[in-house]
């Protein structure tokens, strides 16, 4: 996809990746409170009422509602739903069920946009195994991508590699096909498109003031998967259960600044972390 047009890449000055921090922000407090509130008994929509009710109350907009005609606040995909499954007063949490947690918010014009896979009660083991497999692939992508910015060498497709080498080492997971990562700043969804599996050395060049969402998918089965009737939610072909996290990333010319994480990235970027983040 990359050699057949132009890449429209949106670069960041260190003032506006800052106004990007307080976007992710937000977001990050709605992770933390809706995830929180994910427990048996508590409709989706329930959780997509408090996000939105989080969002507005710091006077930022929700990035998705109104997206494309997307009717809500968050993406609540439960179990075999691995993307942008619509919150409904219908879908009750039950024990045991896995739910991944996708928002975006819209502050003074810039957006942050970050999800969590959030246990329901206890889950099987090979269910908690998943979770965790999903979190260090997220990691080791944002890794990738502070050590490429570094080095001056990194690629795209360098965090792409870096991702599925951290699945295939961690179990026998289907990482999902088609869908990934992507550029963000004054729009959602940006150049360049960042896939979760590929080749390293590819790609545009990994530079400072370039902000990332990225975010890994995979199951505990097929990668395929099969959009539904709404549109909207993508389920596994094979029925299994998915994992999708997520953060938005500034690169800077010394590391990256995970904005969508409360403390930066520091607890596991350490030395790669920038030096402008730190904690607020």
């Amino acid at each position: 996809m990359m050699g057949r047009y132009r890449l429209q890449i949106q670069y960041k000055t260190p003032e506006q990746i800052t106004l990007m921090r307080s976007a992710g922000l937000v977001v990050a407090e709605v992770l933390e409170r809706v995830s929180a509130a994910a427990v048996p008994g508590v409709s989706t929509a329930d959780l997509d009422r408090l996000a939105e009710e989080i969002i507005r109350s710091h006077g930022a907009i929700p990035s998705f509602l109104g997206y494309h005609g997307y009717p809500a606040t968050l993406c609540t995909s439960v179990n075999n739903q691995v993307v942008h499954a619509i919150p409904s007063p219908s879908q009750v949490l039950r024990e045991g069920d896995l739910i991944s947690i996708d928002a975006g918010a819209i502050l003074d014009g810039w957006h942050g946009d970050a999800a969590v896979t959030v246990a329901v009660g206890e889950v099987a083991p090979a269910v908690a195994a998943l979770m965790r497999a999903a979190e260090e692939a997220l990691w080791a992508g944002i890794a990738a991508a502070a050590e490429g910015v570094r080095s001056g060498r990194g690629r795209l497709t360098d965090i792409s590699h870096a991702v599925e080498k951290s699945v295939r080492s961690s179990g026998r997971y289907g990482i999902v096909e088609g869908y990934g990562g992507h550029g963000i700043g004054t729009e959602m969804h940006q150049d360049p498109h960042v896939l979760n599996y590929g080749r390293p050395g590819r790609g545009p060049r990994l530079t400072p003031g370039l902000c990332l969402a990225i975010e890994p998918m995979i199951t505990l089965g097929s990668p395929r998967t099969v959009e539904l009737a709404d549109g909207w939610t993508v389920v596994t072909k094979d029925g299994s259960i998915a994992a999708h996290v997520e953060h938005t990333v500034a690169l800077t010319e010394d590391g990256a600044w995970v904005l969508t994480a409360r403390d930066g990235g520091a607890a596991r970027l350490g030395d790669r972390l920038s030096s402008i983040s730190g904690a607020r």
